[in-house]
């Protein structure tokens, strides 16, 4: 017997917002797009991520909600993006929401993982205990739940690396504001 499988998206969005950290990170990976978020929603109201916790203070950074009209992205409103379309099964997307919904609840007890940051710079690897950089939670989100080849990552993760995920849809590229409307 054949069962129907729903199919949901999750989407990764690829950003270079231009601060001067993304530029000093640019510096190091060479990569158009230095920051990566994830998003269960097309419309991108909602983007899960570790980056800055005020978007004018670039050193206190820990778990954040990014969107159209908060955070970085409020900020800097030219930022470059593309954003890649995942479909999951119904069981993947909700356990990835709870997931995401885990760290929303506590966000307060996460923190910006600054060493693996300056480590990845350096092409070593290190992970502290609850803390992230933006492309290690977006790794470990798809990760843990199997999505397509994403076991497969390098450990020491850039944004850049999820272009190389199976099954991926680039369904835009452009700056945010215009994927937005705005």
């Amino acid at each position: 017997m054949c069962e129907n499988i729903v199919m949901k998206s999750i989407y990764v969005i690829l950003s270079q917002t231009g601060t001067m950290f993304s530029r000093l990170l640019k510096f190091f990976t060479h990569a158009e797009y230095n920051h990566a978020s994830i998003s269960l929603e097309p419309t991108l109201e909602n983007m899960y991520s570790f980056g800055r916790l005020n978007p004018y203070n670039p050193f206190v950074g820990g778990f954040v909600v990014e969107g159209k009209n908060k955070g970085t992205f409020k900020r800097f409103y030219k930022t470059q993006a593309m954003v890649l379309e995942f479909a999951v099964g119904d069981e993947k997307y909700n356990a990835i929401k709870y997931f995401i919904e885990y760290f929303v609840r506590h966000k307060t007890e996460f923190h910006y993982n600054y060493l693996g940051i300056l480590f990845a710079c350096f092409k070593k690897h290190h992970t502290s205990r609850k803390r992230f950089y933006c492309s290690e939670f977006v790794s470990e989100c798809l990760k843990v739940f199997d999505v397509e080849n994403a076991k497969e990552l390098p450990n020491i993760i850039k944004p850049i690396d999820f272009l190389k995920l199976n099954n991926k849809n680039i369904i835009f590229t452009g700056t945010l504001k215009n994927y937005f409307g705005v």
